[in-house]
């Protein structure tokens, strides 16, 4: 049995806003071709032909969809391509949508709770910063409409989690950020770093430092296990990423042990790349609707192994070079850090926060260690 996710993006680098951090717009206009277009329901038909035709029985698969902004390919589109996979026999497939939830309406959080779509929802978790980054194309701020927009899919009970990209501004008041997550009662909670653009000149506002990762993570840490340990559980991905891989050796986020995970991205036009991050010309794998989704596989096998040879000098005699194996490659220079410096803030963050993770990691392997030895019951 085969369990494989493919991310698709249905509107390429397409999207009705113009944040302003964005990365996948620094990676479009990186390439020889910005936008490849709305993905066309003939290329869609024959991409999902070649992938079932590469599945067997027993197999699960998840379509995780991202942009640009994928609402904008229609909801049509999303009914058609969800129609044909749910027609694949004894198959088990599942579905995600990243978006900026400005788009939605009543029919699309109807059809996502009927067909059981997780949805993450970008919203930068400080109002005026969120207003100030994520705005439309006549510059206005977006937050209260992503707020009008999670209380419906709370309507109609789409389970959904929150992205929150971290900048530098956003990054410097933890404090706020935490009071909001609570006030709000957002249980699914993921920062994300904001990169430095891939060709940068000269000074980026947004993007994080080594040090304000840090800074912020241990005050967020405080407060997630300080309630964790009074059994008031709330998902922050980082945190479940490390104890996952303290507890169980499980590498649950790509990049998290500084080796990149075999990743399919399928552009609109069916082009596919191993890496968000790198859906560049001379990354490109292939195509999928001519290569064989295992060739494609086996590819960014490949692929994965070359880009996580390059690891940092400061990993050389650090503690955790085991465990860390300087993280995601494209990460390093606002997580860890980079050769101008001794400094480390994936290092800083761990010595501060291990005695209390390792702690909650021998905890969850203890329990789940007694879930499999209880007897069933009859």
């Amino acid at each position: 049995m085969n369990n494989i996710s493919i991310m698709i993006k249905p509107a390429s680098s397409l999207c009705n806003l113009r944040c302003k951090y964005c990365f996948y717009t620094d990676v479009a206009q990186t390439r020889r071709e910005a936008s490849y277009g709305v993905m066309t329901l003939s290329i869609l038909e024959k991409m999902l032909e070649n992938i079932h035709h590469s599945l067997a029985p027993g197999d699960q698969i998840h379509f995780a969809f991202q942009g640009g902004e994928p609402s904008i390919a229609g909801l049509p589109f999303f009914e058609k391509f969800t129609a044909l996979t749910q027609s694949w026999k004894e198959i088990s497939v599942s579905y995600s949508f990243q978006t900026n939830a400005t788009l939605l309406t009543d029919d699309w959080c109807q059809f996502f709770a009927k067909y059981n779509y997780l949805l993450g929802i970008s919203l930068d978790c400080l109002p005026e910063q969120h207003d100030r980054s994520r705005v439309t194309k006549e510059g206005k701020g977006t937050y209260k409409i992503v707020l009008n927009h999670i209380r419906l899919l709370q309507k109609y009970k789409v389970d959904y989690n929150i992205l929150c990209t971290l900048t530098a501004p956003i990054a410097r008041h933890p404090q706020k950020v935490w009071s909001l997550l609570e006030r709000m009662d957002f249980r699914y909670v993921q920062f994300t770093p904001c990169l430095a653009d891939l060709n940068q000149q000269g000074k980026n506002l947004y993007a994080l430092t080594p040090q304000l990762y840090a800074d912020f993570y241990q005050y967020i840490f405080s407060q997630w296990a300080e309630q964790f340990q009074r059994g008031n559980y709330r998902s922050i991905k980082l945190f479940d990423d490390l104890v996952n891989l303290l507890a169980f050796g499980l590498p649950t986020s790509c990049g998290i042990d500084g080796h990149c995970q075999p990743q399919l991205i399928v552009e609109s036009n069916g082009n596919v790349y191993p890496c968000d991050f790198y859906c560049l010309d001379e990354y490109l794998l292939g195509n999928m609707l001519t290569d064989d989704l295992h060739t494609l596989l086996k590819r960014s096998r490949a692929s994965s192994s070359k880009n996580a040879e390059n690891s940092l000098t400061l990993c050389c005699t650090c503690p955790y070079a085991h465990f860390c194996g300087g993280g995601c490659k494209r990460m390093r220079s606002c997580v860890c850090g980079d050769e101008q410096t001794n400094f480390c803030g994936q290092k800083t963050l761990l010595d501060e926060i291990m005695p209390t993770l390792t702690k909650i990691a021998i905890r969850e392997k203890s329990l789940r260690d007694e879930q499999m030895l209880t007897p069933l019951q009859d």
